[in-house]
């Protein structure tokens, strides 16, 4: 008999708009500007997030912000894994990349095996000047050296606890959660 692991609230919907918001300032920051920033959200909740703080960031600098989408599906060192048929996302960029500040945006930070994928897709489409990382959650476990530059928050997850976060264009609402693996 499996026994269901605990489900505890990270981030509420005040506190995922609160982070983004901090994020959405520190981005600005991070790139000198929003004159060459374009945001580049990893499929799926990454989009998202992406076009929120696209928003915030629009609204905050008078500056509409280029973004768009990568699905790195194919660029995974773990491909063999996801099977023979892998389900493809669209990759969408915004045009050339080349002297841009691209900051890649994903929910959820954890092996940095996914951004590493995503970073050798952006080698595919030119060299920007500048390429950073924002997350909005950091469960920590790397397995690789990534870091990212920008943080809504950091958790203390344990291997084999999951770190949900449901957006409300996904699903229905906005929380994050950790799900802790069962004792």
């Amino acid at each position: 008999m499996t026994v269901a692991g605990s489900r505890s609230a990270l981030l509420d919907a005040r506190a995922i708009k609160r982070a983004l918001d901090r994020m959405a300032k520190e981005i600005i920051s991070l790139a000198g500007g929003s004159e060459h920033l374009v945001l580049i959200g990893i499929q799926r909740r990454g989009v998202e997030l992406a076009e929120r703080l696209a928003h915030l960031i629009t609204e905050k600098s008078g500056k509409a912000v280029e973004r768009g989408a990568l699905d790195i599906t194919l660029y995974r060192d773990d491909l063999e894994t996801v099977g023979p048929r892998p389900l493809v996302g669209q990759t969408h960029l915004p045009g050339e990349l080349s002297g841009k500040c691209v900051i890649i945006v994903d929910d959820v930070l954890y092996t940095g095996r996914t951004v590493r994928a995503a970073l050798d897709e952006l080698a595919d489409f030119g060299r920007p000047s500048r390429v950073g990382l924002s997350v909005l959650i950091d469960r920590g476990g790397r397995e690789l050296p990534i870091q990212a530059d920008i943080v809504g928050k950091s958790v203390d997850a344990r291997r084999g606890d999951r770190v949900d976060v449901l957006l409300q264009e996904v699903d229905g609402r906005d929380a994050v959660e950790l799900v802790r693996e069962a004792s």
